[in-house]
């Protein structure tokens, strides 16, 4: 009796040792995946980090090991939550804000983000999660409260995204928290009340119409221009044609006059009769005219044969 209780302890001691064994060999190995790093501590110190794959380590308690998503992307949702399949509901505490116009405007938030450094992320940062909400809470309200409602509301969203991702990675480089921001996104902002949000409604699709008119009265411009552009071209060239005959004409008369001038310089009394038949003739075309030289010779002018009235030098002025 004696014998069998001594044999079923050493069984017992071989089951545990074997156990112990076991437990000590599953638990200096382990596998890390491609998406995640692992940091090795030493009595809860830090020893290293390692990449992906099969590692070795001291059993515990002397070696332990913490795997962390370092490739994961990690989300953070700013003034809504959600609670399965398509199912959100509204924080008002986290949405509401003032902007730096004095307006209240509810805006919500969709924050990427992963770990950068697994070092930092657990041995230099406590909660490092509700340390990065807690700033980005922050830096949304700063910014927020430096705009605009209408830019809130309507076309200033992709700048707003831009400036809370730049400060909140300017805020992050200081802390030093071992997290980096991938993308920030304004899930979506309206007024708090129903009879205000139709009224920026109201405005942005005046502001659309507005857009439509604008392109359409560009459209027509652009279709009339050309036709514009050539009339103004022809009555241009009509100009310059007219223009360019007025001043030949110009020079014409003015040559005529010169030339009319050095005949008068050269016989003058010649010149002036010659005038001045020329003028009557322009003056009276339909009359006989007759001149009395004084030698009682009457001379007949103009010599066409027409049977017009004659005036004689007596009565030439009537």
């Amino acid at each position: 009796m004696k014998t069998e209780t001594i044999k079923m302890i050493r069984l017992v001691g071989l089951i545990a040792l074997v156990i112990v064994l076991i437990a000590l060999g599953r638990s200096s190995f382990f596998s890390v995946s491609e998406s995640e790093q692992a940091v090795l501590t030493t009595f809860g110190k830090y020893t290293k980090t390692v990449d992906a794959g099969l590692h070795g380590k001291l059993p515990w308690p002397f070696q332990a090991v913490i795997i962390l998503p370092v490739n994961l992307t990690q989300k953070i949702e700013l003034g809504y939550g959600s609670s399965g399949a398509n199912q959100y509901y509204s924080i008002p505490e986290e949405s509401m804000m003032i902007t730096g116009d004095l307006n209240i405007v509810n805006i919500d938030f969709f924050v990427e983000w992963k770990i950068s450094d697994p070092y930092k992320y657990l041995f230099e940062t406590d909660s490092p999660n509700v340390i990065l909400k807690n700033m980005l809470q922050s830096t949304v309200r700063s910014v927020v409260g430096t705009k605009q409602i209408d830019d809130v509301l309507t076309t200033g969203k992709i700048q707003i995204q831009a400036d809370v991702k730049e400060m909140l990675r300017l805020h992050l480089d200081s802390q030093d928290i071992g997290v980096m921001i991938l993308d920030v996104k304004v899930n979506d902002s309206e007024p708090p009340t129903e009879e205000v949000a139709k009224a920026f409604r109201d405005v942005e699709t005046a502001k659309q119409e507005k857009e439509t008119a604008l392109n359409q009265a560009i459209a027509y411009k652009n279709s009339k221009l050309p036709e514009a552009n050539a009339q103004a071209d022809k009555i241009v060239r009509a100009a310059e044609g007219l223009k360019q005959s007025k001043i030949n004409e110009a020079m014409g008369e003015r040559d005529r006059f010169l030339s009319m001038y050095q005949e008068y310089a050269n016989f003058p009394q010649i010149t002036r009769d010659r005038m001045y038949l020329e003028a009557l003739e322009d003056i009276l075309p339909n009359i006989r005219v007759y001149i009395d030289d004084g030698s009682n010779v009457l001379k007949l002018l103009p010599l066409d044969g027409s049977d017009s009235t004659p005036v004689l030098p007596g009565n030439a002025g009537n």
